[in-house]
């Protein structure tokens, strides 16, 4: 006989894939959350359906360490769960409804200073294929805004170096046009004339930037390769592929372009999202006038 718990997290998994719409690394995000909560359930004899209020308190509180952003995740993907176990049937109460999400302030995003990128650029080998792939990818994410997923699901077939942009497809299978810039446009045309013909000797994937083996490459492998590229430069270890793309926005906005434009090359649907980068943009700059002003 099945456990009553049994098959619980797989069906609601299934439902945010294809009822939902949810993309795959969003629904990864809550089966990690969730995978915790039911172990710790287990662990104390408690069938998922038959939660309290008490018992999702309890728990969060072992979740005291984490900051909140991160905590607020873990109490969506409860919350999500047990609205779904009610709405099938499986539950008679959603044990989540009187708890409250933790108190979010606004969280600014990590941003690299020109500098920075610049020792960032200048960090792979590019006497070697993978270097001169790693230059013509970091150069790419920098001079886009790209997603790292747009990023390493990038074909030959959207790059088109005569009119110098990159046809990107992003969240919600959204298509949109990026500039490449002269000095990325530069790097992508070495690498395809010198490192990329022996990564891919036998012409087996189109991607853009294929891995060592000729495959496509991983998010968490370029991930990798940007944290262990930050480290070479001396810059801060927590640095992400994601940092590039808050670079690419900021560094944008400090030189003067508009706040629409820039919502339309990142793919944001809303333009509050984008707005984020105006408060680091102001910020920025009222560090250099603390640091440098003679009155500051």
């Amino acid at each position: 006989m099945k456990a009553p718990s049994e098959g619980l997290l797989p069906r609601f998994l299934e439902a945010l894939l294809l009822e939902e719409g949810l993309r795959p690394n969003t629904v990864a995000s809550y089966r990690f959350d969730l995978v915790r909560y039911l172990a710790w359930l287990a662990d104390r004899g408690i069938v998922p359906v038959r939660v309290v209020p008490e018992d999702v308190q309890r728990y969060l509180k072992t979740l005291k360490d984490l900051n909140p952003r991160t905590l607020a995740r873990a109490l969506s993907a409860l919350r999500r769960f047990h609205r779904h176990l009610q709405r099938e049937g499986t539950s008679e109460v959603d044990p989540t409804t009187t708890i409250d999400f933790p108190k979010l302030g606004r969280e600014l995003p990590m941003v690299l200073s020109e500098r920075d990128v610049e020792s960032l650029l200048a960090t792979p080998d590019t006497s070697t294929r993978l270097g001169l792939r790693d230059r013509a990818m970091i150069e790419t994410l920098y001079a886009t805004g790209l997603r790292v997923s747009e990023l390493v699901s990038l074909r030959l077939s959207q790059v088109d170096q005569v009119a110098g942009v990159a046809r990107v497809i992003g969240k919600g299978d959204k298509e949109r046009l990026v500039p490449l810039g002269e000095e990325a446009l530069a790097w992508i045309s070495r690498y395809l004339a010198q490192a990329r013909p022996l990564l891919v000797p036998d012409l087996t994937t189109d991607v853009l930037f294929p891995s060592s083996r000729s495959q496509p490459m991983t998010r968490q492998a370029f991930w990798y390769l940007i944290r262990r590229y930050a480290r070479a430069a001396g810059l801060d270890c927590r640095l992400s592929p994601h940092t590039l793309r808050h670079a690419f926005a900021t560094h944008l906005l400090n030189h003067g372009a508009d706040l629409r434009a820039v919502q339309m090359l990142l793919g944001h649907t809303s333009l509050s999202t984008t707005q984020i980068y105006t408060y680091v943009a102001q910020a920025r700059l009222k560090d250099l006038h603390a640091r440098h002003h003679p009155r500051g």
